[in-house]
């Protein structure tokens, strides 16, 4: 049985997925059903264009509503949840995760990313690594593919090391946002995957930074490795947002990065904003 994301990957020069952000736990109940409408047009809107789209678990240290659970209720028969990749971190039990796993198998959902999960906040992992968690659900759910993690900031040959370790278990991984400004890093990183032989393929992560707000920032920078000077001096330069994450795309790929997604787009006006973005890469 083919899957398409993999199968895209493969043989589509260049893929452009979403990432989008479930609404919070703790919104009351309507602030939480509005945003999950939201979240629905904006699933809804990008699958129908044939985009991949990827669901957070637990981003930035907040809890977030169960994804998988929603998705089954209110997605219907008439979306693709081959094109819906839901991540899920080992911030949960492992019997949670083991089960999570098994029911997005069963309602249609053929990939799922799964990674540790920021150790910093929010509850403890059930396994040290997320390669330890994806080995015990390709044990339990062999017929899921499942996706990984490396991060380009930190060392190339150590980060690669995980890659190609037997035990990473994946089909495909995602990497932490990068940016136009961090370019030697990524092709340190990409050189190291080649030497390695390593020929699993990766989606480069894109952070849309919506404003240079110093606080945003600041908050920011505790998860991600946020280039906030420079950006600032853009913004001020008369530069927007979508400028500044076009321009990120066109030199990741110039730089040799195939497939990237995109994180942080707004769930009002999604596809509107990804036009936006497009008409200048």
């Amino acid at each position: 049985m083919t899957n398409p994301l993999i199968e895209a990957l493969e043989r589509t020069p260049n893929v452009l997925s979403v990432e989008l952000r479930p609404p919070r736990a703790e919104l009351d109940s309507s602030a939480g059903m509005d945003a999950w409408i939201d979240t629905y047009h904006a699933v809804r809107g990008l699958v129908r264009d044939e985009m991949f789209v990827f669901l957070t678990d637990s981003a930035v240290g907040a809890k977030e509503e169960n994804n998988l659970r929603h998705l089954v209720i209110n997605l219907g028969t008439d979306v693709p949840r081959s094109h819906v990749i839901p991540f899920l971190t080992t911030k949960h039990t492992r019997e949670y995760c083991l089960s999570y796993a098994e029911s997005a198998l069963h309602q249609g959902f053929p990939t799922m990313v799964v990674l540790g999960g920021d150790k910093s906040v929010g509850p403890p992992r059930c396994v040290a690594h997320g390669w330890q968690l994806r080995e015990d659900i390709r044990a339990h759910v062999p017929g899921l593919a499942l996706g990984g993690w490396a991060n380009p900031h930190q060392t190339a040959a150590t980060q690669v090391g995980y890659l190609t370790d037997p035990r990473f278990t994946g089909e495909l991984y995602l990497t932490q946002v990068v940016s136009h400004y961090d370019l030697p890093k990524v092709e340190a990183f990409l050189t190291e995957q080649q030497r390695a032989g390593f020929t699993t393929q990766g989606i480069f992560g894109v952070f849309y930074y919506r404003s240079a707000n110093p606080r945003t920032m600041a908050i920011l920078q505790q998860f991600l490795s946020v280039p906030a000077e420079a950006l600032t001096k853009e913004f001020e330069s008369g530069q927007s947002a979508e400028a500044i994450c076009a321009r990120s795309i066109r030199e990741l790929r110039r730089a040799g990065v195939r497939h990237i997604y995109l994180s942080n787009l707004p769930t009002q006006g999604t596809r509107q904003t990804l036009e936006r973005i497009l008409a200048l890469v």
